[in-house]
């Protein structure tokens, strides 16, 4: 009796192996799903290529320090394994680089970093395992969701958005993160005396910033006679600041305290 080509010349022949999956518990295309019905979004999704430095550590950490953004209460406490521990939120992180650095100067403080970015999830997860740091948890997914739905009243100790996308054309302009719907989110979240940083190398938005967090309910300029602040120290160069230098840009930091 003849076999069919594909079929196994014995009966006790193995299956083919099957590749298994590159990230089989890694970064969701969408955790949210249909959680994420809104107008602004945090994110445009910038899946990228992934070097295998990068793809190695989603397989190694993701487990331990990666958060889908899926709408599901998130417990602070148990993430860090403490509940003393101040959770800093930051969204947009780009390769991670400066988080990573912020994070090594401040081992006591939890940094919650929000992207989408595969790559940048890869690099970061990397970064913090090379310098053994404990503090950082890498978050996939849409920010908006972790605030309107994950995250408990007054939970975060500090909010940083560092360079958001400025959308220049006007009318893009909806489509800008740092706008009142999105500080009406944030603001319940923040402890008191807690830190919303945000920075832009594009003047406009730059204004613009300025002129939401400063009607936004809750919230104090740490520098009313100016508006912006001082570049502080403790904020590293990164990537889109020095490519927004070259290009003549002004960079404004702004800081503002819950009260």
């Amino acid at each position: 009796m003849s076999t069919s080509p594909l079929s196994p010349a014995t009966p006790d022949a193995p299956a083919p192996a099957v590749p298994a999956a590159r990230f089989p518990a890694g970064p969701a295309a969408d955790p949210a799903g249909s959680r994420g019905e809104h107008r602004i979004r945090s994110f445009h999704a910038r899946r990228g290529r992934i070097t295998q430095a990068q793809a190695a550590a989603i397989d190694r950490h993701w487990d331990m320090w990666g958060v889908e953004l899926d709408g599901s209460p998130l417990d602070l406490a148990a993430l860090y394994g403490s509940a003393a521990m101040p959770v800093v939120l930051e969204i947009g992180f780009g390769m991670g680089d400066a988080t990573a650095q912020m994070a090594a100067a401040e081992p006591a403080t939890g940094i919650l970093a929000v992207d989408v970015h595969t790559p940048g999830q890869g690099n970061l997860l990397a970064l913090a395992d090379r310098a053994g740091l404990t503090n950082v948890r890498v978050a996939n997914g849409d920010a908006v969701v972790l605030l309107r739905d994950m995250l408990a009243p007054a939970s975060l100790s500090g909010l940083r958005v560092y360079f958001p996308d400025p959308w220049p054309k006007a009318k893009h302009h909806k489509r800008r993160l740092i706008q009142p719907s999105f500080l009406a989110l944030v603001t319940p979240l923040l402890r008191p005396g807690a830190v919303v940083h945000c920075a832009t190398d594009w003047e406009p938005y730059a204004e613009q910033m300025l002129d939401v967090l400063s009607a936004a309910t809750g919230l104090a300029n740490a520098h009313p006679a100016t508006g912006f602040a001082p570049r502080p120290d403790f904020r590293p160069m990164t990537k889109f600041e020095r490519q927004g230098l070259a290009k003549g840009h002004v960079v404004r930091d702004l800081l503002f305290t819950r009260l």
